[in-house]
């Protein structure tokens, strides 16, 4: 008998988390995006700073008339109106665009805080260790496992090797299709994005394809 949770209680889990995660934020869980954060936390955090600066949107619209007003020598004052000639106004409402309401959001949240993304990672780490440790499977090993050893190397240095490119290529594939399997899967998916049922129909097929290559051909 194993002695790992049932795989409806892990779905259940990750539902849970998902679905939380996207009311209270409005945003996209995932991974491979927090690791890139955090990993160039300088500037991201130099982008928080600048955030911070113009979140009065029309604070910004007023820093912004000033500087154009320096830079063209205008001032900031409303732009003037050419003369429109008798009877043409009406029709010039009549083909006006129709304005944006002020109250109406024209921009998607940003991302999350990145001490909220750090923390997201520590927690995956004690998360996992807690698990092990609690259920009596921890062990401490530097290899895969006798099955990789079986079916790839068991050679160290080959198996360091294959370790280190395939973790570049997953870190590569993740940024060019942008996410990883957590972001497109759990999230994308969820929220029915054509991108993201494109991205997991390949991470799948790629993996289906890789493992019936390695267990019944080679």
């Amino acid at each position: 008998m194993s002695g790992y949770w049932p795989w409806w209680a892990g779905a259940a889990g990750l539902a849970l988390i998902t679905i939380n995660h996207a009311l209270t934020t409005d945003r996209s869980f995932g991974v491979s995006s927090a690791w890139d954060r955090v990993l160039h936390w300088r500037r991201e955090r130099r982008l928080e700073r600048m955030d911070e600066e113009f979140t009065d949107e029309r604070a910004l619209a007023d820093a912004l008339a000033a500087a154009t007003a320096e830079h063209f020598g205008t001032s900031p004052a409303a732009p003037t109106v050419p003369p429109v000639p008798h009877g043409a106004s009406q029709l010039l409402e009549t083909h006006a665009e129709p304005t944006v309401s002020e109250d109406t959001p024209v921009t998607s949240p940003g991302p999350a805080p990145l001490v909220t993304q750090a923390a997201l990672l520590v927690s995956i780490f004690f998360g996992g260790l807690i698990a092990a440790v609690t259920s009596g499977r921890f062990h401490l090993r530097f290899d895969m496992g006798p099955g990789f050893r079986n079916v790839v190397t068991a050679n160290p240095t080959t198996m360091t090797v294959l370790l280190f490119a395939g973790g570049v290529l997953v870190g590569f594939g993740t940024r060019l299709a942008g996410g990883c399997s957590s972001g497109h899967g759990l999230n994308g998916c969820g929220r029915l994005r054509p991108v993201s049922l494109v991205a997991t129909a390949v991470f799948f097929g790629t993996a289906v394809a890789v493992s019936f290559l390695l267990w019944k051909v080679i």
